[in-house]
């Protein structure tokens, strides 16, 4: 049963910004996340952005925002065929326990300026 939908959309500009301020980053992002967006040169802000979108819908998803939720505890990686997947630590996943679900699914896009992720939650 789905127990909650999300959406956002994230300017790619706005994390072009944050990349040249130092510890910014750090403060939002997984470590794994970082690696690998970075490592993908110029198109660091469009990974970036897409997984910080996901971040959102994932608060939105679960209907009460990401108050007490670090966001780094929201890891948004992809399998070895390229799908995205989130994966929760801590407080992501007590706030998941909270809202009566057990599974996320992710979809990421990203073109030119924007960055757009939807979040489905389902219990069972």
């Amino acid at each position: 049963m789905i127990t909650g939908i999300g959406i956002d959309v994230v300017h790619v500009q706005r994390l072009e910004k944050w990349i040249g301020k130092p510890g910014l980053l750090e403060r939002y992002f997984h470590p794994d996340e970082l690696e690998l967006s970075l490592s993908r040169g110029k198109s660091a802000a469009l990974s970036l952005a897409a997984r910080f979108a996901a971040k959102e819908a994932f608060g939105k998803a679960l209907g009460t925002g990401l108050a007490g939720i670090v966001l780094k505890d929201i890891l948004v990686v992809n399998s070895h065929n390229g799908k995205p997947e989130i994966r929760l630590f801590a407080t992501a996943r007590a706030a998941l326990a909270r809202a009566g679900a057990s599974k996320v699914h992710v979809s990421l896009t990203h073109e030119r300026d924007n960055a757009l992720a939807m979040i489905v939650l389902e219990a069972g």
